[in-house]
């Protein structure tokens, strides 16, 4: 559509979409009704900006298919005990000596093989309490090691997040998910000093409040590891061999092999009705991403930030960081921050000379900075998970943000300054 929204109309759709929100609006009516107000505003009128919208969410609509088909496998761990056995052991090979070490780490693991960010650390959390009791750590340190680690795995991982950049900027995924290996990695090490400076800050675990599990008869380790192994394999593929197996097929067999591997294929459909439930939310979420990526990305807005980049010398691949954190702290999710920003930003990026796998990368890796808001679900979950009150959950705030921006300047510096992988 030959049609501009101005920048007024861009930060009023940017404005309206954050304060609704911050008032616990579903994000997905926060964003469509956002994107409406801004075309309104930006002057192109009630139809044209639905038209926008509608094109925008129209754009979202592959990776929203291939998120739903990634329900299957992560309904397979997280349902099956398989995540719980990788977490397990991961922490028992690490070692409680090293307990914050061994926290973020499995968390780290647990997010980079599909499992979502907050069932990850929501899964980690009942062993990192009970190791908290016994180690005498304090209740921030142990969620900063599980958050931290979690961002760290969230990057290289087929979740929600790299599959919409994947698909934005028409990368395979697995490049996707090995582009942010080397961040992860320095942001895993990042997580584990800052988390051990907090060891005696704040609150510590009581006694009362470690957790039964139960008697769920877990799988093994290699069983569990099955699924996610089997997905990663179909998907390297394409760059190994030029065998193109889509994620809308390999990560829903991973799931299925997995299972067989468990012994629990007769529980299938259980596991793809809980996975489809989880990765729903996160479905209609990138629709509503994708209406305001439509108005948005047909406004004057960004011309405004190119060119005010330009004018201050700075080089133009920070535009792909800052755009992903923008994006984040304004949605407080990773997903749609990376989402939206690829689509606004994303060919405008490349056509200033930045690969796409680099653009991706960096925009993926900033999401990362500001995905922690106290206005997204992320925030209150896993505060949620080690029993934390609101005001010790804030003060964590700053030292997420830190290990974001440990993620983000590595990734820029990987794909921005030295142009490796390229």
């Amino acid at each position: 559509m030959d049609v501009s929204v101005t920048v007024l109309g861009a930060l009023t759709a940017l404005v309206v979409a954050i304060v609704l929100i911050l008032r616990k609006v579903p994000p997905a009516y926060g964003m469509m009704i956002g994107a409406l107000a801004g075309g309104i505003v930006g002057g192109i009128g009630m139809v044209d900006s639905v038209n926008l919208m509608m094109d925008g969410a129209k754009g979202m609509i592959p990776a929203v298919l291939r998120i739903l088909a990634a329900g299957v496998l992560a309904g397979v761990l997280i349902e099956s005990g398989g995540a719980k056995t990788i977490a397990e052991t991961l922490v028992r090979k690490v070692g409680e000596t090293r307990a914050l070490f061994a926290l973020a780490f499995a968390t780290m693991v647990l997010t980079a093989v599909g499992v979502f960010i907050d069932v990850a650390v929501i899964t980690v959390a009942p062993i990192a309490i009970a190791i908290a009791q016994r180690a005498d750590l304090s209740r921030m340190a142990i969620l900063l090691a599980m958050i931290g680690g979690g961002k760290a795995g969230n990057i290289m991982s087929p979740n929600p997040n790299a599959i919409s950049a994947a698909e934005a900027f028409n990368i395979p995924l697995t490049s996707m998910m090995m582009a942010g290996i080397i961040p992860a990695v320095l942001g895993l090490f990042a997580t584990y000093l800052i988390a051990k400076r907090m060891s005696n800050k704040g609150t510590k675990i009581t006694g009362q409040e470690s957790v039964d599990d139960g008697d769920q008869q877990l799988p093994s380790f290699l069983a569990a590891m099955a699924a996610p192994i089997t997905a990663i394999v179909l998907l390297a593929l394409r760059p190994l061999a030029g065998i193109v197996i889509d994620p809308v097929i390999a990560l829903p067999v991973g799931g299925l092999v997995g299972a067989l591997c468990m012994g629990r294929i007769k529980q299938i459909n259980q596991f793809a009705v809980s996975g489809l439930g989880k990765m729903s939310g996160v479905a209609v979420m990138l629709l509503g991403t994708g209406t305001l990526a439509g108005i948005i990305s047909n406004s004057q807005l960004k011309d405004v930030i190119i060119n005010s980049l330009a004018s201050s010398g700075l080089p133009a691949y920070l535009l792909a960081p800052i755009s992903g954190a923008f994006m984040s702290l304004a949605t407080a999710s990773t997903t749609a921050g990376t989402a939206v920003a690829s689509s606004v930003f994303g060919s405008t990026i490349m056509e200033l000379g930045v690969a796409s796998l680099g653009a991706a990368a960096m925009i993926h890796a900033g999401a990362t900075v500001f995905d922690h808001m106290p206005h997204g679900s992320f925030f209150h979950a896993t505060g949620g998970s080690v029993n934390m009150a609101m005001k010790e959950r804030l003060r964590l705030i700053p030292y997420e943000t830190a290990i974001g921006l440990v993620l983000a300047v590595v990734s820029t510096l990987v794909f921005g300054v030295f142009g490796w992988f390229l």
